[in-house]
């Protein structure tokens, strides 16, 4: 793994976790579809489950083709181990609860996902457990949320939806002198353009259904950090909770990533050219994507990114009319949830993702009603802006109209 790791990211982004089959030379790694492995005797059987020996029990607690993956994403991130989940969620909710418990307190940063938010703010205080939202973009804010239980800070940065920024070196050394452990959300981004534990982060989770998979057929999640953490994860919460990744979903994400530099460059450039569009259209109030120099957070973006990524998002004049009236009118671009995928994808936060979120915490987090966001995706920069200029004389139509 040094030796590998001494290459360049979009070379890792391949070779890195495959070999070619020692049996039959294969290059694409096999699918090892199988639900249980074979011991040579029950003397190695024992062995196997009590930890003296390594080697595949059953694919709850390990797969050839699960490990591959979680040998990459782990290269890829910088860290020393990684586990593999059946999704996002699964990720964030197995790192979650393998380190605290009953009596614990959690900051998370705000806005967030909306199922990481309820997953917090409901399921966890269901079992003992307190959370608290913050602006992570605020440090002296974090500061003082912290309370002598508190266990995790947990953040995306970019923020969805809004792609509010956190300066992560400046959270982590902040969470540290308290002895708290960072989670970051670095499904946005990917290990291609952030990085975060080279930034002072404890542990990253991915919703490898975005990004990292790339082609919108898979759902899955990632953790990548410590090898005792995740080492702990692997035989807590994955183990007890069952919430694994298939052996095929592993093979789908280790051909994802084959492909994971030249697809974030493709998204990234896109995505610019759109935003600049955007901004400068007289019914677009407000454009967040880290990557416009008008963006208070540019220099952020530039220090802890390797580039700006595909997603944005925008506010239009008129609000929620304004903003149904242009979902109703795009024809390249497809109204759906998720990010990360091949198509642009374009969906309503307040009614769809972040419906969760009571509508008051999601004034707060800064997700109006008029918030549109939209992940570009790979086609050519020119027909989504087009797609979008029809849609946007649409909105333009309705509102002289109206």
């Amino acid at each position: 793994m040094e030796e590998i790791r001494q290459r360049s990211l979009a070379t890792r982004c391949i070779h890195a976790g495959q070999r070619p089959d020692p049996v039959t030379g294969s290059i694409a790694p096999p699918i090892y579809q199988t639900s249980t492995f074979a011991f040579a005797s029950l003397e190695q059987g024992a062995a196997r489950f009590a930890g003296a020996e390594t080697g595949y029990i059953y694919t709850r607690l390990g797969n050839p083709t699960q490990a591959a993956l979680e040998e990459k994403i782990a290269d890829l991130e910088g860290g020393e181990a990684a586990v593999a989940f059946g999704s996002g969620m699964a990720a964030i909710a197995g790192v979650v609860t393998a380190l605290v418990g009953a009596g614990d307190h959690i900051l998370f940063g705000s806005p967030i996902y909306g199922c990481t938010y309820d997953l917090l703010m409901d399921v966890m205080r269901r079992f003992g457990v307190e959370a608290t939202p913050v602006d992570a973009a605020r440090p002296e804010q974090v500061e003082r949320a912290i309370r002598p239980n508190t266990r995790l800070l947990l953040f995306e940065t970019p923020s969805n939806p809004t792609l509010r920024l956190a300066d992560i070196r400046a959270l982590a050394d902040l969470a540290h002198r308290h002895q708290i452990t960072v989670v970051v959300d670095n499904t946005i981004m990917s290990p291609y353009l952030q990085r975060p534990l080279e930034h002072g982060a404890d542990i990253v989770v991915h919703s490898a259904t975005k990004y990292i998979g790339g082609h919108g057929d898979v759902v899955a999640g990632l953790a990548v950090g410590p090898a005792e953490i995740m080492a702990r994860v692997r035989s807590t919460t994955l183990k007890n909770f069952g919430g694994i990744i298939s052996p095929f979903d592993a093979w789908l994400l280790l051909r994802g990533l084959k492909t994971l530099a030249v697809r974030m460059e493709r998204h990234s450039e896109n995505a610019l050219r759109v935003a600049r569009y955007l901004e400068q259209h007289p019914l677009v109030m407000r454009v967040y994507y880290p990557g416009l120099e008008s963006s208070p957070q540019y220099e952020l973006a530039r220090r802890q990114m390797d580039g700006f990524g595909g997603l944005l998002s925008f506010e239009l004049l008129g609000g929620i009319e304004a903003g149904r009236t242009l979902l109703s009118a795009v024809q390249l671009c497809t109204v759906a949830v998720s990010l990360g995928d091949t198509d642009t994808l374009i969906q309503h936060p307040a009614s769809m993702t972040h419906a969760v979120v009571p509508a008051e915490a999601r004034a707060a987090a800064g997700i109006s009603d008029g918030l549109v966001r939209l992940s570009v995706g790979l086609e050519a920069a020119d027909d989504i802006i087009a797609d979008l200029d029809q849609a946007l004389a649409a909105v333009g139509r309705s509102q002289r109209i109206g």
